[in-house]
């Protein structure tokens, strides 16, 4: 099936939607962006910066006007959508190519084959590894996915021309573009970001409770800055994440949590080398994923 590229649809015009627009526009991968939303003042902020040419309200509208639709909202609220998505599309054979941001796979994959029977052929999911803890259309940046890596997931059933169509669109905004599966993804992902997150969030509750909570803050230096900077993201976006990625996120946990009750165990039996054994495994294991940012033209983790 050959798919045309007129027009992009994005469903919710945030950093990442916005960011898209931005590069796929520099890039001139299609001819017009149109957004698509409940709110109406970001609708109207994104025409004003350029970031899309004009924005619908009506579902039905954008669906039409669509070449690929690209669903850019919060994880569970990217499967509310292909709820409302997916049944209209057996009334416009061809298209449009439906794909998504969001960082969890297997809750999306498995609405999709629930409201469809299977999964669709112009469904294709995909997970671009780049953001920020700002958020908004302007916060947008062309640049956000440049030198990045998307993560496509493709499934049994998907048309190989939409998969394509999908990687081309992500290179074109200037990422590097891999495959995995619905499971890889979704157990990488909870390891590398999503407990990262929960353990940022979790480390400035925790000490915020604190009695002297002014005191440890105000005392605080760069190396807790750097750790809780993640902190400062989207906290509906994180829980969307946490809920949608249970199975995953929780194994994560677990494991974390046994590592740090052996470091606890050091601690209290004054097990020098324990301590010292665990810090330089972590050390080689950072240093050679430094080595391969570099490699990949990265100066540090996003």
């Amino acid at each position: 099936m050959t798919y045309a590229t007129g027009s992009i649809v994005i469903i919710g015009l945030g950093l990442i939607g916005g960011s898209l627009a931005r590069a796929l526009r520099r890039s001139g991968f299609c001819e017009r962006f149109i957004g698509y939303g409940h709110r109406e003042p970001s609708l109207l902020r994104g025409v004003e910066l350029g970031v899309i040419d004009e924005f619908t309200l009506d579902l039905d509208d954008a669906i039409e006007r669509a070449d690929i639709l690209v669903i850019c909202t919060p994880t569970l609220t990217a499967s509310k959508m292909l709820e409302q998505i997916l049944p209209k599309l057996s009334d416009r054979p061809g298209g449009p190519i439906v794909t998504d941001v969001a960082s969890v796979k297997g809750s999306l994959r498995d609405t999709a084959i629930e409201v469809a029977g299977a999964m669709p052929a112009q469904l294709v999911l995909a997970h671009p590894i780049a953001g920020s803890e700002h958020s908004g259309v302007d916060a947008s940046s062309a640049e956000l996915f440049v030198d990045h890596r998307v993560i496509l997931t493709p499934v049994a059933g998907n048309d190989a021309a939409a998969i394509e169509l999908v990687r081309t669109m992500w290179k074109s905004a200037g990422a590097d573009v891999v495959d995995m599966t619905v499971e890889q993804h979704d157990a990488v992902l909870a390891a590398t970001s999503h407990l990262p997150h929960v353990l940022a969030y979790t480390l400035v509750d925790a000490l915020s409770s604190r009695e002297n909570s002014d005191e440890i803050f105000g005392c605080a230096a760069g190396g807790f800055r750097d750790f809780t900077r993640i902190a400062s993201s989207d906290p509906l976006m994180w829980r969307d994440i946490a809920l949608a990625n249970k199975s995953a996120l929780l194994d994560s946990i677990d494991l974390f949590s046994e590592h740090l009750q052996r470091l606890r165990a050091a601690v209290q039996n004054e097990n020098a080398g324990d301590l010292l054994d665990s810090f330089n495994r972590a050390k080689r294991a950072r240093d050679e994923f430094a080595e391969l940012l570099a490699q990949r033209g990265e100066s540090k983790p996003s």
